[in-house]
């Protein structure tokens, strides 16, 4: 029989691999062989199955339920169970124990830091800076690793566009060339280059696939598109996180196309496999098997089934492999080869983290001790907070010299007023699961620490989270108590007011909680909460200057704010050093450089609304906001309150002209296109400087403008430089309706700006 051995190596998405690696291969595959001719068809399904970490009690873990089920190898790995010393316990008892002696793999859901937490993913995507998302992911790998963490449940890729959902708060936007960039830094940061080093972890790009376009915006809700818009709107961070080697994927609990993902054959192993290459494993998510019974294509046993034929490696708490896999295979309904497939993935994935040399790499209690939240650490997640923040507003004040509010002088006194003024527990955000809150850095505490002697703050709660005691009861899940206040509302306003009235300036302080985004964390309204309105507008009425620091999770619908308050800062949720950041920024000690990476629609009734969407027929001419029988609204306009890309500094920034190289191009040719941007500030700041490109006539429609491209500067006051972008014919392709993807000769518009609505305009022919 013939040995094929596939060469892959990631350049421009397409594979090739070095002889070095083909020889670990081929090493790998003599080792998982011998194995596997040992294993009964039972502990074959035993790698398949991933129970959580259940009852396992430290010094218990032999004599517990899962123990058991370990030591008669019906277990592949366990998630969310923390600690050196547990996980050595358990791990102790597979290899020890049971009697091929398999070590277990470890996952967590390590999603934007360990200990030491970053802000959340939408955050860290507002940076637009790959190399310190990638070192955040980086960090968080060393710090789970040393806790005997191997395997992580990140980076989630979905596209969303619909703020109602709470799960975008663990994206990275609306867009899929940024959501690409930011799957591949995140994949390397998790992986680094060497997958068996005890400091590295694999990385499980999720959900696959669609995920974020679940309907309504409810979580876990149905999705349905074409697959021309999967291929060329939605897919794309997925094959990125693929390209750059994720060792795992996790298939997404909707259904596409009328099938669950979890049991689509289409989407993972045509896509997939197939055509993207991938050969990692699968996992489901949490009851991804179970939950398609409600899905209504079968009982445990049918769906179980169509699970594995379709391509899933590993059963997520469910054990619908581990209760009817032997029983279908002895039917007819599966093949031991598609048992033989998935149990061989997961062999392989626990032989490139190096567990079988070394089960216990990952239980080092040295390394727990001295590489877990450490000062270097909580350090970079300060500075990393600090470059997620985007300053949405910043206006002069009405008296004095006309200077903008921010950022606040060392002087005078602060009134710092808000529900989420003093709460440390909420500062990390969704999905921190290894947080230690107690330790997290609070507004109020980061003000007083940085603000220095000279300045006088003085706070108050000013109102609740929510007038609601039920939704705040929601909103404060997890340990993230919003510790709610039983006076009165007046009684409590009217405490803030009394601090304000004697202030200089009030920092506001509100938006949401932590657990207002997040799974299952949707929201039919993405308004402040209506008492927080309240307070503000009561602020605002003392004629005293006020900022607004905004929590939030998700793209809120600010027109209000936007039109009342003369400073916006959002802040979203910060990580472990939240206080800190936030008061570095707001005394300029930092000069803020976030760029939206979601647009801000002026209402819920906007929603979906995303800055590369397509022409209708009848699109509104150039400046209008309304004309009869037009694609518009009679009572809002079509724009978003902040677009894609938006974010302002407390310095400006001039665009010249852009110059090309060419104006008329052909075939395989590169474009050059560049700008000077200048600081024409007085201080130093931060600018991502953003390439879009419209094709203008295609065999099916395109958007209006597409990112193609960015990069981050920092200029000094004065200071000029010159930003290039290359341009070749890849950046030209898309998916057309036979879904090959192909470039279309004709007319290019290149657009150059500080955001995707504020861009300087060239255009350029190009033929084939």
């Amino acid at each position: 029989m013939k040995q094929v051995i596939v060469i892959l190596i990631f350049l421009n998405g397409f594979s090739v691999q070095t002889k070095a690696q083909v020889a670990v291969d081929a090493k790998m595959k003599v080792f998982i062989d011998a194995l596997m001719k040992k294993m009964t068809v039972d502990e074959k399904i035993g790698q398949l199955n991933l129970p959580g970490s259940g009852d396992i009690v430290t010094g218990q873990a032999a004599n517990s339920d899962i123990g058991k089920k370990i030591k008669e190898g019906k277990v592949g790995g366990l998630f969310n169970i923390k600690s050196v010393e547990k996980i050595k316990a358990v791990q102790k008892v597979a290899v020890e124990e049971s009697r091929l002696k398999i070590p277990l793999i470890f996952g967590m859901d390590v999603i934007h830091g360990y200990q030491t937490v970053f802000p959340i993913p939408l955050g860290l995507s507002c940076s637009w800076d790959m190399q310190l998302i990638e070192r955040s992911a980086r960090i968080a790998a060393v710090e789970a690793s040393a806790d005997g963490i191997n395997w992580t449940f990140s980076p989630m890729v979905d596209i969303a566009r619909d703020p109602r959902w709470g799960r975008i708060a663990e994206g990275s936007g609306e867009d899929a060339y940024l959501g690409s960039q930011i799957a591949r830094a995140m994949v390397k940061g998790y992986q680094g280059n060497n997958l068996s080093l005890n400091n590295t972890i694999m990385s499980c790009v999720k959900h696959y696939a669609l995920y974020g376009a679940a309907e309504a915006g409810r979580d876990y809700n149905t999705t349905d598109m074409s697959r021309y818009r999967m291929y060329n709107e939605y897919f794309p961070p997925y094959q990125a996180a693929v390209d750059a080697g994720a060792g795992s994927v996790m298939a997404s609990f909707n259904d596409v196309d009328g099938i669950p993902a979890t049991a689509n054959k289409w989407l993972m192993t045509t896509v997939l496999r197939n055509q993207w290459g991938f050969n990692g494993f699968v996992v489901t998510d949490y009851t991804g098997i179970n939950e398609m019974i409600d899905h209504g294509i079968g009982d445990l046993k049918t769906v179980s089934a169509k699970a594995l034929q379709a391509g899933i490696n590993m059963d997520m708490v469910g054990e619908g492999f581990l209760l009817t896999l032997k029983q279908s295979l002895k039917e007819g309904k599966i093949t031991m080869q598609m048992i033989d497939a998935a149990c061989r993935r997961i062999l392989e994935a626990k032989y490139k983290l190096g567990l079988f040399d070394d089960p216990y790499r990952y239980c080092d209690e040295q390394r727990s001790k001295t590489e877990v939240f450490t000062a270097a650490h909580r350090k970079i997640a300060r500075e990393t907070a600090a470059q997620s923040f985007v300053l949405l507003k910043n206006s002069p004040m009405r008296t004095g010299n006309g200077a903008p509010v921010l950022p606040l002088k060392r002087s005078g006194t602060i009134a710092l007023i808000g529900p989420m003024a003093d709460n440390k527990e909420n500062m990390p955000g969704t999905w921190s699961v290894a947080a230690e809150f107690d330790k997290a850095i609070s507004v109020l505490t980061g003000l007083k620490e940085v603000a220095g002697n000279n300045v006088n703050i003085l706070h108050a709660r000013g109102s609740n989270l929510d007038a609601d005691s039920l939704f705040e009861e929601r909103a404060g899940m997890f340990g993230k108590s919003l510790r709610r206040d039983s006076r009165p509302a007046d009684v409590i306003l009217k405490e803030a007011l009394a601090i304000a009235n004697q202030s200089d300036v009030i920092v506001a302080v509100l938006g949401e909680s932590a657990e207002m985004t997040g799974e299952s964390s949707s929201r039919s309204s993405i308004e402040i909460p209506q008492v927080q309105k309240e307070l503000l507008q009561a602020l605002l009425n003392t004629g005293k200057p006020v900022i607004l620091v905004l929590f939030t999770g998700r793209p809120l619908a600010l027109k209000w704010e936007n039109e009342q308050v003369p400073a916006i800062l959002n802040v979203w949720f910060g990580g472990s050093e939240a206080g800190y950041a936030i008061a570095d920024v707001l005394f300029g000690d930092v000069n803020p450089s976030g760029k939206l990476s979601t647009s801000f629609p002026q209402n819920i009734g906007q929603v979906p609304l995303f800055y590369n969407h397509k022409n209708t027929g009848r699109p509104l001419a150039d400046g209008q906001w309304f004309q009869k029988f037009r694609s518009n609204y009679l009572d809002v306009s079509n724009e978003p309150v902040y677009p894609f890309g938006f974010g302002l500094s407390y310095t400006s920034f001039s665009y010249s002209n852009i110059k090309l190289s060419n104006t008329a191009l052909k075939g395989n040719q590169t474009l050059t296109t560049s700008v000077t941007v200048t600081n024409t500030g007085n201080v130093t700041g931060k600018e991502v400087v953003q390439l879009y490109i419209r094709d203008v006539v295609g065999s099916v429609t395109r958007p209006v403008k597409e990112l193609k491209g960015f990069q981050k500067i920092e200029l000094k006051p004065g200071e000029s430089k010159t930003v290039s972008f290359r341009i070749t014919v890849n950046d030209l392709k898309f998916y057309n309706y036979d879904l090959k993807y192909d470039w279309e000769p004709g007319e290019f518009q290149i657009m150059i700006g500080t955001n995707s609505r504020d861009v300087k305009m060239e255009k350029v022919n190009w033929q084939k």
